[in-house]
Parts: structure tokens; C-alpha cells; sequence
């Protein structure tokens, strides 16, 4: 009984993971080519194929096993590493608050007065 929740929860959990695979997979679609250069990431037809491999071994292998486990690992270092610079590159760092394009993190720059 306990090992059929364990799997139980553990297919939820890889269906989860594939789901947000197949969301990172369509983030990294949607962004343009000469954003992944200016980061200075690999190129975006790199991604796109970690990605999809990724998102294909979350949907097809168990998660208990080695493949699946890499394509997690893929997913994380997009999400963490490469997604960020992606958004700075190309401004899309979230709303804006208000304020001026000389505001630093701590309030207006006045210019040293």
C-alpha cells in the first residue's frame, strides 16, 4: 500500500516536472536568436533541443532513472541561469514601479550634488 502512494506521488511530481519542461521549452521558443548571443549563452537552437530532450525523456522514462534525472538538470540550469540573462538582455525584467531611468537600487541619482 505505501509503495503504490510513493508512486503515486512520485507520477505527480514527474508530470509536474514535464509540464514546466514544456513550459521552459516554449519560453525558449519565443525569445529572439540575437538575445542568447548578447548574454553570452549558447545559441538558441542549443537550448531548444536540451529542452525538448528533456521534455520528452520527463514524459516517456520514469523519473527514477538516469535520463530523466539529466533533463531535470537541463531545465534548472535554463531556469536559473540562462532565462535570467535572457530577460535582462532584452529588457523584460518585470512592470516597472514608476520612477526615472536614473533611479539606482537605493533611490534617485542625483549626480554626486
Amino acid at each position: 500500500m505505501l509503495i503504490y502512494g510513493f508512486q503515486s506521488i512520485l507520477s505527480w511530481v514527474q508530470l509536474a516536472l514535464g509540464v514546466y519542461a514544456a513550459v521552459m521549452l516554449i519560453d525558449a521558443a519565443v525569445r529572439r536568436e540575437d538575445a542568447y548571443r548578447a548574454a553570452s549563452k549558447q545559441t538558441k537552437g542549443m537550448w531548444l533541443i536540451f529542452l525538448v530532450i528533456a521534455t520528452a525523456l520527463l514524459f516517456l522514462l520514469p523519473l527514477m532513472s538516469f535520463l530523466p534525472i539529466i533533463g531535470v538538470i537541463a531545465v534548472i540550469v535554463y531556469t536559473v541561469d540562462v532565462r535570467p540573462a535572457l530577460r535582462q538582455v532584452t529588457g523584460g525584467g518585470g512592470p516597472r514601479r514608476g520612477g526615472s531611468s536614473s533611479d539606482g537600487p537605493y533611490g534617485p541619482y542625483n549626480g554626486g550634488r
